[in-house]
């Protein structure tokens, strides 16, 4: 395993209500410096969560909302923070019920994903939640968000859809369809 850089200075740069920016000024094994930039945490550092909820053995709930980061609608898989005191399972199964009116009687964390490690620190846990029952909670949402789903097997179909684009969301699917198909619960 490479040796990490060493760090010479780290400081913040930037501060908004939803993100700091950290600069990191590192030398590296061969003595070559470079100035990093990243996306850090708030300081909270409950982590976040990301549901593929199944109502059947291959079809998947997702969920369309406004993202103020490309302008527009996009589908997704149920998606959210863990609050403070909160578990990963339990912040999976309170964001299904905000965002898709449904909880689950199975959670099983699946693993992390980050979106860019080069430039973030955050990561999102994966889970899947089975045994699917309608409970709604109110949540932070602005306006009701429209309820879909996926048949595991149609994936390549859902990237091609304008309003599908988060790259987090397609790995998770495809992590828990190769997960189902490992065990021998899902086949074509």
């Amino acid at each position: 395993m490479p040796q990490k850089p060493e760090t010479l200075d780290a400081r913040i740069v930037a501060k908004s209500r939803l993100f700091t920016v950290e600069q990191l000024q590192l030398r590296f094994s061969n003595g070559v410096e470079r100035t990093y930039e990243r996306l850090v945490n708030k300081g909270q550092g409950y982590g976040a969560v990301m549901v593929v909820a199944l109502h059947d053995a291959r079809t998947a709930v997702l969920i369309e909302e406004y993202c103020g980061g490309t302008g527009d609608y996009q589908i997704s898989l149920p998606k959210g923070l863990v609050e403070p005191g909160e578990d990963v399972l339990d912040a999976a199964n309170r964001e299904l019920m905000e965002e898709a009116g449904l909880g689950a009687e199975q959670l099983e964390l699946i693993g992390k994903l980050s979106l860019s490690p080069g430039y973030m620190s955050q990561s999102i846990s994966v889970v899947l939640a089975r045994n699917l029952y309608e409970k709604r909670l109110p949540g932070d949402e602005p306006e009701p968000i429209r309820v879909d789903q996926v048949d595991l097997y149609a994936l390549t179909d859902l990237l091609q859809q304008s309003n599908f684009t988060e790259g987090r969301a397609l790995a998770a699917l495809y992590l828990v369809r190769d997960l189902l198909e490992q065990r021998g619960e899902l086949s074509r």
